[in-house]
C-alpha cells in the first residue's frame, strides 16, 4: 500500500484542529450573544470556560477509548458532538437559552474539542518518528492560528445572515472538513516505524497512562503545563486593558495587537516544536520559564509601547510552544504506544488553568490596583516552572 506522511498524517490533523481551535474566536461571538439573549458579559463569559473545562476533561477520561477506535473513527465522533455542539448553539440562541447554550457550546461541543485535539497526536507522532517535534507543532499550530481564520469569517457572517444562521452555517461546515479528515487520516502500516523492522530497537519502556500516572515525573509535566497556561491564558484574558493601562494605547489598537498576539501564539508552536526535535523538548521546555521569567520581570517595569510589544509577544510564543512540545515530550518519558491515553490525562491542566488563570489576575489586580503589578506574581510562579522543569532535565540526562 501506497503511503504518504503529509496526506496520511499531517494534512488531515491540521484539518481537524483548525477547525476545532475556532473555539479560540468566541470573543466574536460574545457581543451578539450578549445582544441576543439579554445576558451580561460574566453570564456569556462563561460558555467559553465551560467549553475549555470540557475540552479537558473529557480529553483525560475519553483518551484510551479514542486510543482504541483510532483516528478515523474518533475523527468522526469529535464531528459529530462538536458541530452538534455548533448547531445545537444556534437553536439555543434562537430559544433565548442560556442553559441550552451552555449545555450545547459549553458542553457537548467542548467534548468534541477534547476528542479532536488528542485524535491525530499518536498517529502524527507515528507518522513523522524521525521529527516528533515537527509533527505535533504541525496539528497544534492549526489549534492556535485557527482563530485568525475563523474569527474574520464568523464576523462577516453574524453580519450577513444572523447569529443564529452563523452558528448553523459554521457547523454544518466543520462538520464536512472534520469529516473529510478523518476519511484522510489513516495510522502507520505494518513495517513503518523502524522498530518494526528488526533493525531498530526503541529502549524506552512504554507505559500505560496509568502506568504513567504512578510516577513522578507525569506530575512534574502536568504541573510544567499548568503554570505555562495558568500565567498565559490569564495574560490572553487581559491583554487589552494591560496595553492600555501600561502603554497608554487606544482600545483599537491594543484590539489590533491582540490580534497579533494570536499570529505569534500560533507560530510558537510550530517553532518550538521544531527545535525541540534538535534540542530536545527537556531542554526547550525549560528554556520557556527562563525567558518567561526574564519577560515577567521587563514587562513589569517597561512603559515602552516598542519594548512591551517585543516580550509579550516572546511570551506568547512560549505559551503555544508548551501545547505543541507537550505531546513529544510524554513520548519521550513514557513511549508513544499510549501516547493518545497519557496525553488526554496530562490535558487535565488546560482544564483547570483555564479557571485558575483569570482568577488569579482578577484577583491580583484587586489587591495591587495596576496589571503590571500583577506580572511579577507569573514571575514567581514561573521560577517555581523552572525548578521543576531543570530537575526533570537533570533527572531524565542523567538516566541516559
Amino acid at each position: 500500500m501506497k503511503t504518504n506522511r503529509w496526506l496520511n498524517g499531517a494534512i488531515p490533523a491540521v484539518g481537524i484542529h483548525i477547525s476545532i481551535g475556532a473555539v479560540y474566536a468566541w470573543s466574536v461571538f460574545t457581543n451578539p450573544v450578549m445582544d441576543a439573549l439579554g445576558a451580561s458579559l460574566s453570564q456569556v463569559s462563561w460558555i467559553f470556560s465551560i467549553a475549555i473545562f470540557f475540552l479537558g476533561m473529557s480529553a483525560a477520561f475519553l483518551g484510551t477509548i479514542v486510543e482504541n477506535m483510532g483516528p478515523r473513527k474518533s475523527g468522526l465522533l469529535c464531528g459529530l458532538f462538536y458541530c452538534t455542539g455548533l448547531i445545537g448553539s444556534g437553536f439555543a440562541v434562537s430559544q433565548q437559552s442560556l442553559p441550552l447554550l451552555y449545555l450545547f457550546y459549553g458542553c457537548i461541543g467542548g467534548i468534541g474539542l477534547g476528542i479532536g485535539y488528542i485524535t491525530p497526536v499518536k498517529t502524527l507522532v507515528n507518522w513523522f518518528y524521525d521529527r516528533p517535534g515537527l509533527a505535533t507543532g504541525l496539528a497544534i499550530m492549526g489549534f492556535g492560528f485557527a482563530a485568525a481564520v475563523a474569527g474574520p469569517v464568523i464576523s462577516a457572517l453574524i453580519s450577513a445572515v444572523g447569529l443564529v444562521q452563523t452558528f448553523y452555517t459554521i457547523g454544518v461546515a466543520y462538520f464536512i472538513v472534520i469529516a473529510v479528515s478523518a476519511f484522510l487520516i489513516h495510522p502507520v502500516p505494518e513495517g513503518y516505524l523502524p522498530e518494526q523492522t528488526g533493525n531498530h530497537k526503541d529502549r524506552r519502556q512504554q507505559f500505560t497512562a496509568n502506568e504513567a500516572m504512578r510516577t513522578w515525573k507525569f506530575y512534574a509535566l502536568w504541573f510544567l503545563l499548568f503554570i505555562n497556561i495558568t500565567c498565559g491564558i490569564a495574560l490572553l484574558s487581559v491583554a487589552s486593558p494591560i496595553l492600555q493601562e501600561t502603554t497608554g494605547m487606544t482600545a483599537l489598537a491594543a484590539a489590533g495587537i491582540v490580534g497579533v498576539m494570536g499570529l505569534f501564539n500560533g507560530g510558537g508552536r510550530l517553532l518550538w516544536a521544531t527545535v525541540s526535535d534538535y534540542l530536545g523538548r527537556d531542554v526547550v521546555y525549560t528554556g520557556f520559564f527562563v525567558l518567561e521569567i526574564v519577560a515577567m520581570l521587563i514587562l513589569g517595569n517597561v512603559h515602552n509601547v516598542i519594548l512591551f510589544q517585543i516580550f509579550l509577544f516572546l511570551v506568547m510564543t512560549c505559551y503555544g510552544g508548551g501545547f505543541s512540545c507537550i505531546p513529544a515530550y510524554l513520548g519521550d518519558v513514557f513511549g508513544t504506544k499510549h501516547l493518545s491515553s497519557i496525553h488526554g490525562r496530562i490535558l487535565t491542566a488546560w482544564a483547570i488553568a483555564g479557571i485558575v488563570g483569570p482568577c488569579i489576575i482578577s484577583w491580583a489586580k484587586e489587591a495591587l490596583s495596576t496589571y503590571q503589578s500583577t506580572l511579577f506574581i507569573f514571575a514567581i510562579l514561573y521560577a517555581a516552572a523552572l525548578l521543576v522543569s531543570s530537575f526533570l532535565l537533570f533527572k531524565l540526562r542523567s538516566d541516559r
